[in-house]
């Protein structure tokens, strides 16, 4: 292995080290509560080691985020690969979205301290890095299926997605999550079944 190779495999630990730790830290007491001192601490690593790879504890969040972010994406691209037809695949992958905003780390970093840490511009545009082109693939399919009446995909993609990260608000804030997630979910399979092609 080439030293190059070595100092590559170096950084990615190092910084995986960083992101695991801070990840658990922000999930258990939320990104304000937790200083960097504590982090770097906790890793076992220096204040330098922090500013080297990521600058700051916001950086360091950003990347907590997105590596949530791919795990949520992960689990419903699973759901979605299980599905048996594009209204099925609507469906589950629905499920599994509302069933991670359910996890108290995912309410925790995603829904409650990213819009307010990364700004809701930033917070949102990570959202739809991750997510939207699975919903616009699962609309581009429905509609070439017939499933659902044929509109711009990327525009319909766009309000879908926003609805299913407006009803994980809910369920973040709601006193009872679990019967707040039943009456998000009911609705959204509403609206999208009203996207529906009319039955012959």
């Amino acid at each position: 292995m080439t030293e190059r190779r070595r100092q590559q495999d170096r950084t990615r630990a190092t910084r995986q080290v960083l992101i695991s730790t801070a990840r658990r830290l922000f999930a258990q007491r939320g990104f304000a509560a937790v200083p960097a001192e504590e982090i770097v601490a906790e890793a076992g690593l220096t204040r330098g080691a922090l500013r080297h790879h990521f600058g700051d504890k916001r950086e360091l969040f950003r990347a907590v985020f997105e590596e949530q972010e791919r795990d949520i994406t992960d689990r419903v691209a699973a759901a979605l690969a299980d599905a048996d037809g594009s209204w099925s695949a609507a469906t589950k992958g629905l499920s599994a979205f509302l069933d991670a905003c359910e996890n108290p780390e995912v309410i925790r970093i995603a829904l409650t301290d990213a819009p307010a840490v990364l700004g809701w511009a930033d917070w949102r545009a990570i959202e739809a890095r991750h997510g939207l082109g699975l919903v616009i693939a699962g609309l581009d399919q429905a509609m070439a299926e017939g499933i659902l009446v044929r509109q711009p995909a990327d525009v319909v993609g766009h309000l879908v997605l926003s609805a299913a990260i407006e009803a994980a608000l809910l369920i973040a804030q709601a006193p009872d999550p679990r019967a707040a997630r039943v009456e998000a979910e009911q609705a959204l399979l509403a609206l999208l079944g009203g996207l529906r092609t009319p039955s012959e």
